[in-house]
């Protein structure tokens, strides 16, 4: 059994993690963490009756010798102490929060590598998008020409998303940075071409009713590529939460994609 912390419950990502580790034949739910939290014990929630699982709202509150594994759906600005917390005291961590900086993420990376810990940032656990961005960059070494549509639900905290983030650096490994539109184009409305990512134009909408989705336009003389992936429920991510809750501790490093351990 993989014993499991999962850090942002009361969170939706968060909340529908908690569900998948009890259900999971193989997980152990061994603790539950968020600032939000007033409980000491999950069972005192209606929704988890009978679960004696213990509540932390502070980290120090943690019984970090039982776990194995850190599930981090929380927020970007508590994210990168979260993970870094987890490494410390010897947990794997599976990230799906977005928004930690590149230098952030190389810092837990070269903590992660000392203490030989395997973890996971996945900018995205839903198969579709890890196929999404891998086309995206077969397409990109034919067509260098592409801007990104990414589509999210209102109460997201972060733009780009990190989806939509990770999927420009992986064209920008197959294309050389190249300015887009017409070279004299002036914004009459400021943002209206959206932020620049070497010359690729990502454009972020926030709507209710949307949970993630996200566009890839490639344009060429006479021709057009759009690839294009949606998650309407946030069940379609599970899987791939499964997944690196299962595998990540045969690796020693904090690996960045899900596509890594697929």
């Amino acid at each position: 059994m993989v014993k499991v912390i999962v850090a942002g419950f009361k969170g939706r990502m968060g909340n529908t993690t908690t569900h998948m580790v009890i259900e999971h034949k193989n997980f152990e739910l061994v603790g539950v963490f968020d600032p939000r939290a007033t409980e000491k014990l999950l069972s005192e929630s209606n929704e988890f009756s009978g679960l004696d699982v213990p509540v932390a709202s502070k980290l120090e509150d943690i019984d970090t010798n039982s776990a194995d594994v850190w599930v981090d759906f929380t927020s970007p600005s508590s994210v990168y102490g979260n993970v870094k917390f987890a490494i410390e005291h010897g947990i794997s961590p599976v990230v799906g929060t977005t928004g930690m900086t590149d230098d952030q993420v190389a810092e837990l990376q070269k903590i992660a590598l000392t203490k030989k810990i395997g973890g996971l940032i996945a900018p995205n656990f839903g198969i579709s998008a890890v196929l999404l961005m891998q086309f995206a960059q077969q397409a990109a070494k034919y067509f260098p020409n592409v801007e990104i549509i990414e589509m999210h639900h209102d109460n997201k905290l972060d733009a780009p998303s990190g989806t939509a983030i990770n999927t420009a650096k992986l064209i920008a490994e197959v294309r050389t940075p190249k300015e887009q539109g017409n070279p004299e184009e002036k914004e009459t409305l400021a943002g209206a071409r959206g932020a620049n990512y070497e010359g690729m134009h990502i454009h972020s909408v926030r709507l209710p009713g949307y949970v993630a989705h996200e566009q890839v336009l490639f344009g060429s003389e006479g021709e057009a590529l759009t690839i294009r992936q949606d998650s309407f429920d946030r069940s379609s991510f599970m899987s791939g939460v499964a997944v690196a809750i299962e595998k990540i501790q045969d690796h020693d490093e904090l690996l960045v994609g899900l596509e890594h351990i697929l």
